[in-house]
């Protein structure tokens, strides 16, 4: 991934992010190789976070 490094599972990490955000679906947190733009964009709109903040939470878990 380019500017986001998941340390894990990614199946880990989306049910923590569904655990802390529960407004986030499946759907918000689907994620294909090369998608990862999309995926914090979506995570922004949702959260109402920085793309910046959002890659740090992630790489936190």
């Amino acid at each position: 991934m380019n500017d986001l490094k998941i340390k894990g599972n990614w199946n880990e990490v989306k049910g923590k992010l569904k655990q802390k955000y529960s407004q986030l679906t499946d759907d918000d947190l689907a994620m294909a190789e090369g998608k990862e733009d999309e995926l914090l964009g979506r995570l922004q709109t949702k959260l109402g976070k920085a793309k910046e903040e959002i890659i740090s939470e992630i790489e936190k878990l």
